[in-house]
């Protein structure tokens, strides 16, 4: 791949815009202001020490970028300007240094600095020349290299242009916004080298995309004794994706951070919104110039630094800018001092949170100091000494040579808290301090009594709705409210309160796929944290949570008053028709509310124009988008007449009117309004009968509404209790049903880390599947929809479904029933299901008989989805050329495919001891692995049974809440898997209900009987890339034989978060789908979170292929894997490795009664009842049969395509295609050229894994080499013991060691931390020589592991002419002559060296 300074554009399923970032942080400062070099050697130090905290690809000598941020060292250049560059520089403060990455094509250079002299003239300054910046290009790596920009510093003098300081600091920001937007942005040169990383007067930038130790050699002025400063920021960054990119290495201007801002997407929606109702008085008509404030192609770190910068120089200070984008959780804390909770409240009606984990070390070259976000999720210490020096970073011990006695104070900065450091004052500036400082500065809790009006406070409406519950169901129909709706959604949370539970997993329909009419809410799924960002458990941290909602308009950012918080506050966004009839009628200065109809005419379409026209729509001939074109008028026209409340209403749905979609209505009235800059003066309210289940609230809210009144489902709530189908009164019932529904949107939110429904709002965190790009790019702009779908005449379309069937034409059609639903369980005539009556018995039955015969027949059915189609692989075909097949006999055997299956992650306790054990068995009858779920495992299974069946599960699964993980759990694995995510539940924690935690169950788990276990959101100890590759190394050193995977769950950008897990160095990465079981889980995630793992394990192969990760790692995938097809279309889009487990679990006898949670399972299966135990009737030999037929269904594919063996198929998408003809009338506008996509890589990119990761054990223990017997087989396959029959024998006649004591004692060695008394085991007291040959060795290694063999070959024979008698290099080199490693030279040089002393280290050189 060639690179380029940005990553690859966005290609197949690879988006560039969904690169996350972890990293390391640090600052030092000497508090007096005192310049030293000392500061910035110590801050270059801490970044070296950060190492581990930056990442590295499959190139170890790239980094993924250092940094460090300096006061301008004016010493420095007074110095060297003169000699370099012919220039004196003028007195500090009176001139400005931008350091600037430019073209390295000499015309295009120049045309770059010209541009920029240019602008520097216009804004009345002088330019006093350039200085080209001494670099050590030699050492970068080849990805770096290759994209290594010109690296040049350009001086200006103010003049008489402005006065020094803040304003000369502005017109520096001028222009450096204005060279940018001329030289990147203007259209020229999309793919300019151009980046300025500093212009100021203040502050400088050193960065690069390096490792950290290549920082100081990289750039040698950071060596030189002029180079002084009296504080110093350092970075180094951890980005999951690899793709080289100079500008987004850190620190940037402000500020440098370790961490994610997950409502990004909002933020800069709503920045962007905003920056048209400002009138700055401190920029002038220069304002202009500026905008827009925030660039689309930066990181989130970038976004923030380019919002905080602009708040800083329009007037704020530093601290105030950062107290206003993470602000403290004040909503809750009752105990905050009301002057801190009044500046929060106040400028919480100006701006929303920047939400997510964030350490940020912040400066202006005049105050320094860090901040933490309201979770704490980011560990950030500090200490100060005796000389007046503070140091603080990510973790302590970042800087050597502090003798605790000189260490006068030690602390950790708390969440929400801020530390800074003034060196004006000469000291640090405590929180309470610092914010009182601030709070003080405008009477905030004045202008709040004055202004800020409580919703409880609004005066009585004069007018509320009535219920007609005659029409009631009626109306339900038009909305689409189905018997399921009734009785698992509205009536369940408006008795409890709380989120209806759900179990197993969901085999319907996607909704682009399915028959029947889906509300367009279906069309979304929720995207959640993994890995790069930690959920948040909004039970255990509820006080960090808030859903306080703000009506009205927002004043001008740059010029706060005491209107800026003219609103209307509302504890919950979700209001009840008394509410919402207050807000309709209000009549209170600075408000004025209109209704605006979201109906259309059903014959045709459009609405009445003019904001006030309440009477019925007119027909207009126009459809739905006319309808919406309207409504778009129609609130310009309300916002030009002071109209600032919004109340979108369908309350007059009727027999010629028909409802616009509500989400459609408020994401595309939403966007509309931030396109025109509008969208902050007003407020969106709904009021519709179509929301009412989580999933529907949440993404109302994602999309922008302000505030939401389910009046339907209100009224339904109502009608339920006035039945008796509801056992409390109907206001209990109401106020219940919206508890449950905004508890479960809090819930959601932390799925993502997100804390507050202000954040939240218009953050639109959602991939949209099987919406067509026309749609989103209009309506739900931003959003991620990969394989395109329907258009607005489909959504018109079920629109019309279900309004047709309401106001039916003949009284028998009006009166049928509400629809049955069937999407939670099946039913007859409800919505369709893989797994059914009918393939449930044909599964059973071909499994208990042993028939393959009947197998066949079951596995028609679920592969024949011509007709009836359920999943995306249901439409691909295979390209098969009937030239290449070949016999089945040349296929590899069933018995080593199935080495390749796995069951899914059931836990003991989720299902029953018996199902467990069963399917333990059969995984290792087959050679399979079985998994144990977070549940632990009884140590008795770990002993074979006497009939030689081993009930050991191979993979023990590490998740958050640790139930049942020991040493020896861990031991006793050939697998560990560290579960990240659940398919069916993506962003929580493991539930067992207490009635199932029996006292064998809480032994086994290391818990008490009878109380229900909640885990934490995984992965709550997880709070980045780094910690994962610390838990990676841990589990390594627990266990060096087992391998290490990460299970993560698909989604949009799954690919770059699997790209940092390989670089954390997994051995396998587990990509499950949506549609994965579970025990117990809220049904909006059963059907909601997560996409197919056909997109995720597509993005995840084509992601690691762009970054030569692919071959690290083992890919697997699972997700209602149920035939060979299923299977062979995995392999083909990546996976190597299956998992499987509802099918499994029906094989025991499950009949998908989806009541696990409930533990009334009637099977035996799901249930810890000793009475339903006992109809238990599976056992594994079901199973068994089950492995063995989908891999001899796998091996007649292979044969038609003419595959020997599965690293041959894996990733071969050009062997899929989607099917011919379809003409489904939703289906139709699929598009799978995404996930069908294949990379332009070179042949020395692997496309399976072919290598292991080097967990670095044997330099950690002073190892060189630990005896182990694995080599590369004739497939190019990395082999072990367990995967050869002849591999045990080899290792004892070379050690003369049992394999069993050997691993005995490297578990010795691993737990004690001391070497077994062993000549194999010996410590080598290494020569220069050897020293110098050990690297030639690692290079030569990298080398040959990327196919560059003629470079490896030179390297191998530096490190033999230096050691020409150590086995290891000797060993090592014999491949690239053409050796066996394994073969009888191997024997040969073996007894040569055995016979000198030792065959496995370095040996005295002869004399």
């Amino acid at each position: 791949m060639e690179f380029t300074h940005n990553p690859p554009k966005s290609q197949g399923l690879y988006d560039p815009r969904n690169e996350h970032e972890n990293c390391g942080i640090g600052l030092i400062v000497d508090m007096k202001g005192r310049k030293s070099h000392s500061i910035v050697k110590g801050a270059l130090e801490i970044c070296v020490n950060l190492d581990h905290r930056g990442g590295c690809g499959c190139d170890p000598i790239t980094g993924d970028g250092a940094g460090i941020f300096i006061q301008l060292p004016h010493n420095f250049f007074k110095k060297v300007c003169k000699k370099e560059a012919g220039f004196e520089v003028p007195a500090e403060g009176d001139y400005g240094v931008g350091f600037v990455f430019l073209s390295k094509n000499d015309e295009e250079r120049r045309h770059e600095e010209a541009i920029i002299e240019e602008i520097v003239a216009e804004e009345g300054l002088s330019m006093l020349g350039w200085r080209d910046v001494p670099v050590r290009s030699e050492i970068l790596g080849k990805a770096s290299a290759a994209c290594e920009p010109c690296m040049r510093q350009f001086f200006v003098a103010r003049g008489d242009a402005c006065e020094a300081g803040i304003s000369f600091e502005r017109k520096l920001y001028i222009v450096r916004r204005l060279s940018t937007h001329r030289i990147r942005y203007s259209g020229e040169d999309e793919d300019a080298l151009f980046y300025i990383g500093s212009l100021s007067s203040r502050t400088m930038t050193y960065k690069g995309m390096l490792t950290t130790e290549q920082l100081e050699h990289y750039f040698p002025d950071l060596s030189d004794e002029a180079m002084d400063s009296a504080l110093a920021l350092t970075h180094s960054r951890f980005s999951t994706n690899t793709f080289p990119s100079w500008p987004r290495a850190q620190p940037f201007r402000y500020l440098c951070h370790n961490g994610e801002i997950n409502t990004v997407r909002g933020n800069e929606n709503w920045l962007y919104a905003r920056q048209m109702q400002l009138a700055s008085e401190v920029f002038g008509e220069d304002l202009k110039k500026l905008l827009p404030i925030i660039r689309e192609d930066g990181s989130d770190s970038q976004k923030f630094d380019n919002c905080l910068e602009f708040l800083v120089l329009s007037g704020r200070s530093l601290a105030h800018a950062m107290m206003m984008m993470i602000p403290e959780p004040w909503e809750r804390h009752k105990s905050m001092p009301q002057w801190k909770r009044d500046f929060y409240e106040f400028h919480a009606c100006m701006m929303e949170p920047w939400d997510g984990p964030a350490s940020m070390a912040m400066s202006d070259g005049v105050q320094v100091g860090a901040t933490l976000d309201r979770n704490g999720l980011r560990p950030s210490r500090y200490y100060v000494t005796t000389d007046d020096k503070v140091i603080l970073a990510s973790e302590v011990g970042v800087l050597e040579g502090i003798e605790p006695a000189n260490v006068v104070k030690k602390g950790r900065l708390e969440p929400g808290r801020m530390f800074l450091i003034d060196m004006e004052k000469g000291r640090i500036v405590g929180d309470e301090e610092l914010k009182e400082q601030i709070a003080s500065e405008q009477p905030y809790g004045e202008w709040l009594k004055a202004n800020l009006v409580k919703s409880e406070e609004l005066p009585a409406a004069k007018e509320v709705p009535v219920d007609n519950f005659e029409t009631l169901e009626t109306r339900q129909k038009a909305f689409g409210y189905t018997f399921e709706d009734m009785r698992f959604i509205v009536g369940p949370s408006a008795e409890a309160g709380k989120q209806p539970l759900g179990s197993m997993g969901n085999d319907a329909p996607l909704a682009v796929l399915s028959d029947q009419p889906q509300l367009l809410y279906n069309y979304f799924k929720q995207l959640f944290a993994q890995v790069t960002n930690p959920p948040i458990d909004p039970i255990r941290e509820e006080l960090v949570t808030a859903s306080i909602s703000f009506i009205g308009s927002e004043g001008d950012l740059t010029r706060p008053s005491a209107n800026s918080c003219r609103m209307i506050k509302f504890e919950s966004p979700l209001i009840d028709h008394k509410q919402l009839a207050q807000l309709r009628h209000i009549d209170l200065p600075g408000f004025k509310a209109t209704r605006l109809p979201i109906l259309f005419e059903s014959a045709a379409g459009g609405l009445e124009s003019g904001h006030n026209a309440i009477v019925d729509p007119r027909i207009s001939g126009k459809g739905l988008e006319a309808a919406l074109e309207q409504l778009f008028e129609n609130a310009d026209a309300a916002i030009r007449d002071g109209v600032n409340v919004l109340i979108l209403s369908d309350r007059k749905v009727g027999a010629k009117k028909a409802p616009i979609p509500a989400l459609l209505a408020v994401a595309g009235l939403h966007h509309h309004l931030v396109s025109q800059g509008t969208r902050t003066r007003v407020s969106i309210v709904l009021e519709s009968g179509e929301p009412r289940e989580v999933q529907h609230f949440a993404l109302l809210l994602g999309y922008g509404a302000n505030a939401i009144n389910p009046y339907l489902a209100l009224e339904t709530v109502r009608h339920l209790v006035s039945r008796g189908d509801v056992k409390v009164d109907a206001d209990q019932a109401c106020y219940n049903f919206l508890k449950a529904n905004l508890n479960g949107v809090i819930k959601t939110m932390s799925k993502m880390g997100i804390s507050t429904v202000a954040s939240y709002r218009g953050a639109q965190i959602f991939e949209a599947i099987g919406i067509n790009e026309s749609v989103v790019d209009k309506y739900f702009t931003k959003t991620a929809s990969r394989v395109e779908g329907i258009g607005l005449g489909t959504i018109a379309k079920e629109t019309m479904a279900r309004h047709d069937k309401a106001f039916a034409p003949r009284d028998d059609e009006r009166g049928d029933d509400l629809d049955p639903g069937g999407i939670y369980q099946w039913r007859a005539g409800g919505e369709r299901h893989l797994f059914n009556p009918i393939t449930i018995h044909k599964l059973q039955k071909a499994t208990r008989l042993g028939d393959f015969a009947v197998f066949k027949e079951y596995s028609q059915v679920i592969n024949d989805q011509s007709k009836e189609m359920f999943t995306l692989r249901g439409l691909m075909d295979f390209k098969i050329d009937e030239s290449k097949a070949i016999p089945i006999e040349e296929v590899e055997p069933v018995e080593a495919i199935m080495k390749r299956f796995k069951t899914g992650a059931m836990s003991y306790g989720s299902i029953s001891k018996e199902a467990h054990e069963s399917l333990a068995v059969a995984m290792n009858r087959v050679g399979g692995k079985s998994n144990t779920g977070e549940g632990g495992e009884d140590p008795a299974r770990f002993t074979p049974d006497t009939n030689g069946d081993s009930r050991r599960s191979a993979i023990k699964q590490v998740a958050s809440g640790r139930f049942g993980v020991t040493s020896n759990y861990l031991v006793n694995a050939d697998e560990i898997q560290i579960k990240i995510v659940q398919g069916a539940k993506p962003g929580e924690g493991g539930e067992l209900p207490g009635h199932k935690v029996l006292p064998q169950i809480a032994k086994t788990r290391g818990t008490t009987p009878g109380v229900g276990l909640i885990s934490p959101p995984p992965h709550h100890d997880i709070y980045s890339i780094e910690d994962l590759a610390e838990l990676i190394h841990d589990l390594k050193n627990s266990n060096i034989e087992a391998r290490v995977n990460v299970k993560l769950v698909s989604e949009v950008g799954v690919g770059t978060i699997a790209a940092g897990v390989a670089k954390a160095k997994a051995d396998g990465i587990l990509v499950s789908g949506y549609d994965g079981g579970t025990g117990a889980s809220p049904r909006s995630s059963i059907q909601h979170a997560g996409a197919p793992w056909e997109l995720g394990l597509a993005e995840t192969n084509q992601t690691l292929l762009l970054n030569d990760l692919r071959s690290r790692v083992r890919l697997e995938t699972d997700g209602q894997l149920k035939t060979g097809r299923d299977v062979a279309i995995a392999c083909l889009l990546g996976a190597e490795e299956f998992g499987f487990a509802t099918a499994p679990l029906v094989t025991l006898g499950c009949l998908m009664m989806r009541v696990c949670h409930k533990n009334t399972c009637p099977v035996g299966v799901a249930t810890q009842n000793p009475e339903l135990r006992k109809r238990f009737a599976g056992g594994a030999d079901a199973v068994v049969h089950f492995m063995n037929y989908v891999a001899e269904e796998l091996r007649e594919i292979m044969a038609q395509f003419g595959f020997r063996s599965i690293p041959e198929m894996v990733g071969r998408v050009d062997k899929l295609e989607m099917r011919a003809a379809i003409d489904h009338w939703k289906a139709k506008g699929l598009d799978y050229s995404k996930i069908l996509y294949r990379p332009d890589v070179g042949p020395e990119v692997g496309t399976y894994c072919q290598m292991d990761q080097d967990h670095l054990l044997t330099e950690l223990y002073a190892i060189s080499n630990v005896p182990s017997v694995v080599w590369i087989d004739e497939n190019n396959m990395i082999a072990r013991p367990a995967a050869a029959e002849f591999g045990t024998d080899i290792f004892t006649e070379i050690t003369g060691i049992s394999r069993e004591t050997h691993m005995q004692q490297v578990r010795d060695w691993v737990h004690e931390g001391s070497l077994p008394n062993d000549a194999s085991y010996s410590v080598p007291d290494l020569s220069e020589d050897e020293v110098q040959a050990r690297l030639h060795f690692k290079t030569a290694a990298h080398l040959r592991r990327n196919g560059r063999k003629e470079e490896a070959e030179r390297h191998f024979n530096a490190a033999s002419e230096l050691t020409p008698l150590d086995f290891t290099i000797v060993r090592a080199s014999m491949p690239l002559r053409g050796g066996d490693p394994f073969g009888e030279e191997f024997f040969e040089l073996y007894q040569k060296f055995q016979d000198a002393g030792s065959p496995y280290h370095g040996i005295p050189r002869a004399q």
